[in-house]
């Protein structure tokens, strides 16, 4: 059977996104991690599945390249809303989308006919607290935050020195997060400007991530170190987080492109 695909990236955290209203995939644990190679398949941080939904105008499915499936993308859900839009699937430019953490509700920047941003209602941060690593670990302290999936937020003062493959997997499969957590190191560059670095779980270490830029936004204002609007630069780009405080809604603003457009035989 012959599947249609685009990949898409959004701050250079890539997928492969597949209309699953067109072509249903039966397993798409074993596709994702068989397309995500970077040699012998497609190569990407994982698969997208853009579905129906009864409570929301279209539904999001993630599987990691590892075939684990993700709760929520923050990059993900900006790429559906280019995508449902270009690919004439709906003409609103605020569309909700399911996800394993909710709904979420993208407002699309539209220019000459284009997606050229795309704005999301990430929700409201939950279980911000600070932790203690122990000892024995690379780092020591920092901070938990949920986007409606687990995140640990370490501030540095040099991101240089981050050994990012090593820390990172360690980091991951720390006891305390026993689901596995997505981990982000963070330098405050100046007010409302940080630099960040993810390794994610199921994904190692990625160009962005949406909601490790949200958590790191949440923890930077949770120390105080930057309040209120914040631009998270990641390798792959920058997305700018606003957030008025605990208890209340928080929203994602980045680009969102389309690398190319395929077809592959299963």
């Amino acid at each position: 059977m012959k599947i249609e695909f685009t990949k898409m990236q959004g701050a250079g955290n890539d997928y492969i996104y597949v209309n699953t209203l067109i072509y249903p995939l039966p397993n798409p644990e074993e596709l994702a991690v068989a397309w995500s190679r970077p040699h012998t398949g497609i190569g990407s941080d994982g698969l997208v599945l853009i579905g129906s939904s009864g409570k929301a105008d279209f539904s999001m499915r993630i599987f990691n390249a590892d075939g684990s499936e993700a709760k929520m993308c923050g990059n993900a859900s900006r790429c559906i809303g280019k995508y449902v839009y270009e690919y004439g699937l709906t003409r609103k430019t605020e569309v909700t989308l399911d996800t394993l953490s909710g709904i979420k509700t993208l407002r699309l920047h539209v220019e000459d006919g284009k997606v050229d941003a795309v704005t999301v209602d990430m929700g409201i941060p939950a279980e911000i607290h600070p932790v203690d690593l122990g000892e024995g670990y690379p780092y020591r302290e920092g901070i938990a935050v949920s986007m409606g999936n687990p995140h640990l937020v370490i501030f540095v003062d040099d991101m240089e020195q981050v050994d990012l493959p090593r820390v990172g997997p360690v980091l991951e499969h720390h006891p305390l997060f026993p689901d596995r957590v997505n981990v982000e190191f963070a330098q405050v560059l100046a007010p409302g400007r940080v630099r960040m670095r993810v390794w994610e779980r199921g994904s190692g270490i990625t160009m962005a991530c949406g909601t490790g830029a949200c958590a790191t936004a949440v923890a930077s204002a949770y120390t105080h170190r930057c309040p209120g609007e914040s631009d998270i630069i990641m390798d792959g780009g920058t997305l700018r987080i606003r957030w008025a405080g605990e208890g209340t809604r928080l929203f994602m603003t980045g680009p969102a492109e389309k690398v190319f457009d395929g077809v592959i035989t299963v």
